[in-house]
């Protein structure tokens, strides 16, 4: 590896020729062909490259990349593709020649909307794509084509609004779309806040073996005590009603209130059999 002298691209600009490239290749443990040059702090995309024509995985992460070759996709024997953390403004239309992709990881980068082809869709093999910390606001609607798409990464963007066509990749098993500015989350934040300042009374079910005896003799002597309110002719009101949806709702739930008196014989009978759920409020 030497240095550019006077190229304008900086003193530690430095340039990889064919000799240092081969010797960056390695065999990975599925037996793939694997030329790694990340953290390199190289400016320009290596033409040399393109001459090692059986690399099938190709990482030049953590550089200052600013742009990718036109000729791009002619390198058409990789499958995996690493350029996170450079400094890409855009990716040519040329990269849609990649089909064999499994794997590319644009995360980190300058890239805008205007910046991704659409020709991104016709990477017809990619199981993963890494699209975040960019400046993206939307995707070319033609990645609605990856149907062997599983994982894609949208997070720290600037999307309003979920592509809508993200919901058709059949495949898709992982999403990343945290930390983007979307619409409705404020909305469904105030909503949340709403609900909850709304709430009077919080109900919470728990198993009776998850409790300590002290909170046990507590909780049993609570419902002892609100089972004799009832039968003592206690008037009923939201709160009885509230319990009595829980009752049908819950089948088999010890319920602390008037209603469960009139089948305390059954909750019993079930109690000493399954060791029932209590209801604490």
């Amino acid at each position: 590896m030497r240095r550019a002298v006077n190229g304008g691209k900086g003193a530690d600009a430095k340039k990889v020729t064919l000799k240092t490239a081969k010797k960056a290749i390695h065999i990975t443990q599925e037996g793939r062909r694997r030329l790694t040059l990340s953290n390199m702090g190289l400016t320009v995309f290596p033409k040399c490259l393109f001459k090692l024509s059986n690399v099938d995985e190709l990482d030049l992460s953590r550089n200052l990349i600013q742009t990718l070759p036109a000729n791009i996709g002619s390198f058409t024997s990789l499958r995996w593709l690493d350029l996170h953390s450079n400094k890409l403004e855009s990716v040519p239309e040329s990269i849609g020649n990649l089909v064999g992709l499994t794997h590319l990881n644009l995360a980190n980068n300058c890239l805008t909307s205007a910046g991704l082809p659409s020709s991104l869709g016709c990477l017809c093999n990619l199981k993963s794509l890494n699209l975040g910390l960019n400046q993206l606001d939307s995707l070319p609607t033609t990645l609605e084509r990856l149907d062997h798409l599983q994982e894609l990464a949208l997070f720290d963007n600037l999307f309003a609004k979920m592509p809508e066509f993200v919901q058709t990749l059949r495949n898709l098993t992982k999403l990343n779309v945290i930390r983007n500015p979307f619409t409705y989350a404020q909305a469904s934040g105030e909503r949340i806040k709403r609900e909850k300042a709304e709430q009077k009374e919080e109900v919470y079910l728990v198993h009776e073996s998850s409790l300590c005896k002290r909170c046990l003799r507590k909780c049993k002597a609570e419902t002892e005590r609100v089972l004799r309110g009832g039968r003592q002719g206690g008037r009923r009101g939201d709160r009885g009603d509230m319990f009595e949806e829980k009752k049908k709702t819950f089948s088999g739930l010890m319920t602390p209130n008037s209603v469960a008196a009139v089948t305390q014989d059954v909750w019993r009978i079930k109690a000493k059999k399954h060791q029932p759920i209590s209801v604490l409020h």
